[in-house]
């Protein structure tokens, strides 16, 4: 067998809206309780176990690959639902879309603070796109 990722806890100031947050921004499902956890499975398999805490959390980064039609779903239920959006992930490009690689991305924040990522193409796959470092407006974004 080979080595897979298979599973992260997510902590989170309200696991329940958290949870919801991310699985309905990327169109995912949210399952049945597991103890502390509520879990999200992306269509790969990994579980992100999204668990309440009572303390400060540290921001954490989580990325998502996404076809070209998921991606215009995601940026659509985004724009939709008045959540800010970025093309990078220090915020100087806001409402904006990037191209990286000749893909797009966009980064947004979750509810507890983490730093939510979505795009079509990995990173390097493609270091010599004219697009790199190109941004794109996106109407209506937040």
């Amino acid at each position: 067998m080979s080595v897979e990722f298979n599973h992260t806890i997510v902590l989170s100031h309200d696991r329940e809206n958290s949870a919801r947050f991310l699985a309905g921004i990327l169109g995912l499902e949210v399952g049945e309780p597991a103890g502390m956890f509520l879990p999200v499975t992306t269509a790969n398999g990994v579980t992100l176990d999204f668990a309440t805490v009572g303390t400060d959390i540290a921001p954490q980064h989580y990325a998502f690959l996404a076809s070209e039609d998921e991606f215009d779903a995601v940026l659509a239920r985004l724009v939709e639902g008045g959540v800010p959006i970025q093309a990078d992930p220090h915020g100087r490009h806001p409402r904006r879309i990037n191209r990286n690689d000749g893909g797009r991305g966009v980064y947004f924040t979750d509810p507890s603070g983490h730093g939510m990522e979505a795009f079509t193409l990995p990173y390097g796959s493609d270091p010599s796109s004219p697009l790199n470092g190109v941004t794109e407006d996106v109407p209506g974004a937040c």
